[in-house]
């Protein structure tokens, strides 16, 4: 039985016709690390990952990459937005270590509106 957290093939973005269709009809918010693409079409959440040889030409770090996207991705997908989300990673993305990584991806999500905000209510008397 697959656990709550998995990655089903179902949330994956692989052919080449549906990378084009997000790129197409997306909404793009960007860093120097990273470009996230998202459709919003109402399926449940997808992923896809774009990290070419630009990016470094090892295939190590490009696959270090993929694997801590993917990874975040599949642990706040129950809290995401529906829709296709193509992330194509950029030449900085390379030097980032994979928490940083993590969160400049977290952050992108949060501002294109994919993510709630987290939640501020603290201890503290405001």
């Amino acid at each position: 039985m697959p656990s709550r957290n998995a990655f089903p093939r179902a949330a994956r973005i692989r052919a080449s016709a549906d990378f084009v269709r997000v790129f197409d009809g997306a909404r793009r918010t960007s860093t120097p690390e990273l470009s996230l693409h998202w459709l919003r079409d109402g399926a449940p959440p997808r992923l896809g990952l774009a990290v070419s040889r630009k990016v470094d030409t090892r295939a190590v770090v490009r696959n270090r990459i993929k694997r801590s996207l993917r990874e975040h991705f599949r642990h706040c997908r129950g809290e995401l937005a529906p829709g296709a989300y193509v992330v194509v990673a950029r030449k900085p993305a390379a030097t980032l270590p994979n928490a940083q990584l993590r969160a400049v991806f977290d952050a992108l999500l949060r501002r294109a509106g994919a993510l709630p905000p987290p939640d501020t209510t603290g201890t503290m008397p405001g």
